[in-house]
């Protein structure tokens, strides 16, 4: 009995001890409102993949299963988004593959390299991997990678061709190809952003007006890219435009067939480091989405198991010929705003996928491709976030430097090159900073046991007692500016007869830093000044315990600052 509980706890979703009967309602209706907002979505981002736009549908289907078999996020919506689409074509395209065919074959591998490495990760229990990239390159790279993406659907927008091996090279062919705009396509797709656009902010509060519930205003406010895809479709169809603009023509009906990517060693090759990113990325998105939404129900989030339910689904699209994917915060939103209770709600939108996928597929054989590209483009121009410049630079120029580096990485040079500015900003910045620690003189708050920096407080000090904060770990990169700066202190202190060198923020030393501290003490001692140590936190004073400083060290170690203090100057040596 013990062996078969274990098994049914190990094969069970975490979420499903939370569910109940009566959720089942609200789930249905969930799926059934992400369903059609996933479609035009998914057809779209397949657009923007390089895939024909089918298989955005076939992504959106085991995936979600996968994910409400593992995932532990109740609101989670898994499936094909913007930034994942980019990264696989930006992946794909270096290729060169010969026809249409050799590149699903190769975006199914590419989400099943995806789905691997996650699933890896998943059961080897690094969740951490989140914090792998920081918050500003992450912000860099969406916002930059954003741009990117309006760029690129720019084209199919206005009807026009234009290529190159960079942004600007293409930006410039775009401006030069601008007069063979065809106008019925721009049209139809400037008209189809100016509606999408207007109804993201409008239509609820107009609905609101004519007396529509807020519920369903929302939800018909969600609706409106699916009734734009089929009014467009409609209007092709009527005016028998499908000659004078580009269409997506008719859709295969049915389920996908499925089966396991084939593994071309060339390829492999190729895509490995694309697909590890990919999948960081894809994590790091989804992990943040999933924790907004758990803080907000507060329901408990295992990153560890979100690990493997991506990586799950990754594969579980390479198996319907899919590319990778990850959770789309809009669908979650919209999810959870439906009333979803579980990942079941995800299951019923793939039903209803599926449905549109053997009953409707005609009804798109009209869509007009600029309108796909407004849909892009609007969901694109969401994902600029201008403000978090603004707000990283007047925080920390770093920060912001990374970010805004980040950024124009990805525009100018591509995905991959921004990705590594972003990290190698980031690194340097770190590195930058803890080699050039703070070092605070401090000095006791009277009548209090509390000591404080003598640059910002009024604070009581003794010639004879010099008192130093350091604020960073002491290691190689540090320990000579440490040194120095320490060397600099005793030169304006000049009648000192004890350093204190305070360690409540140092949690390590290395063997570089050991040293340095040794040599301070002999260089100290000719001159009359005794090194001591006060709050060595227990960690480093056991590492400490196995060097020589101890037993080398003059002074002492003091369990805090004020023993020090009260010590020192009542037994300094009078000038």
């Amino acid at each position: 009995m013990t062996v078969l509980h274990r098994l049914l706890v190990a094969i069970t979703p975490p979420w499903w001890s939370r569910y109940r009967l009566e959720f089942v309602g609200n789930d249905i209706i969930a799926g059934l409102i992400v369903a059609l907002m996933l479609i035009p979505q998914g057809l779209a981002y397949a657009t923007l993949a390089g895939m024909p736009p089918q298989y955005g549908l076939y992504a959106s289907l085991l995936p979600v299963v996968f994910y409400a078999l593992l995932g532990s996020s109740s609101v989670m919506s898994v499936g094909p988004v913007a930034i994942t689409s980019l990264l696989s074509a930006s992946a794909l395209t270096p290729l060169a593959l010969a026809d249409s065919n050799e590149y699903v074959l190769a975006a199914a591998l590419l989400a099943f390299l995806s789905g691997a490495f996650l699933l890896a990760a998943g059961l080897l229990r690094l969740g951490a991997l989140a914090q792998l990239l920081s918050h500003p390159v992450v912000t860099g790279f969406i916002t930059g990678a954003a741009i990117l993406i309006i760029i690129s659907q720019l084209k199919p927008l206005l009807g026009v061709s234009a290529s190159g091996d960079n942004t600007l090279v293409v930006v410039i062919h775009l401006v030069a190809a601008l007069p063979q705009t065809n106008l019925l396509a721009a049209s139809i797709g400037v008209t189809g952003l100016f509606l999408l656009l207007f109804s993201r902010k409008n239509t609820v509060p107009l609905l609101l007006r004519a007396g529509v519930s807020p519920n369903l205003a929302r939800t018909l406010q969600r609706l409106v890219p699916m009734l734009l895809l089929l009014s467009g479709a409609a209007l092709v169809f009527v005016g028998k435009w499908q000659d004078d603009l580009q269409v997506i023509g008719a859709l295969p009906s049915g389920i996908p067939s499925f089966a396991l990517p084939e593994l071309h060693a060339d390829w492999f090759q190729e895509l490995w480091f694309p697909a590890l990113i990919i999948g960081l990325l894809g994590f790091v998105e989804s992990i943040s989405i999933a924790q907004s939404f758990a803080q907000q129900k507060r329901e408990p989030l295992d990153a560890n198991a979100e690990l493997r339910a991506l990586g799950a689904a990754n594969i579980g699209s390479a198996l319907a010929g899919g590319f990778p994917v990850t959770g789309g915060f809009s669908r979650t939103l919209v999810n959870a705003e439906a009333g979803a209770h579980s990942p079941l709600s995800g299951v019923f939108s793939a039903g209803f996928v599926l449905l549109a996928l053997w009953f409707a597929t005609e009804l798109f054989a009209f869509l007009p491709i600029t309108l796909l590209a407004a849909t892009i483009i609007s969901a694109a121009i969401q994902l600029v976030n201008a403000s978090a410049f603004t707000h990283a630079w007047r925080y920390d120029r770093a920060e912001g430097g990374a970010m805004l580096g980040t950024a124009l990485g990805v525009i100018l040079f591509g995905v991959e090159v921004g990705i590594g500015t972003g990290v190698a900003l980031s690194i340097i910045t770190l590195v930058w900073r803890t080699s050039r620690p703070h070092i605070a003189i401090v000095g006791r708050v009277p009548d209090t046991e509390h000591f404080r920096n003598v640059a910002r407080h009024q604070v009581v000090t003794d010639p004879r007692v010099l008192m130093i904060r350091i604020d960073e770990s002491l290691f190689f990169g540090n320990a000579e500016s440490v040194y120095a700066e320490i060397t600099l202190a005793l030169g304006r202190y000049g009648k000192a007869q004890h350093l204190v060198l305070i360690m409540s923020s140092v949690s390590h030393i290395d063997v570089t830093a050991l040293e340095m501290l040794l040599h301070l003490d002999e260089t100290l001692r000719p001159q009359g000044i005794t090194l001591h140590l006060a709050e060595v936190k227990g960690p480093v004073a056991d590492k400490l315990k196995e060097s020589a400083l101890p037993a080398r060290l003059e002074g002492e170690v003091f369990l805090t600052t004020y023993q020090a203090f009260q010590k020192l100057t009542t037994t300094s040596v009078q000038p």
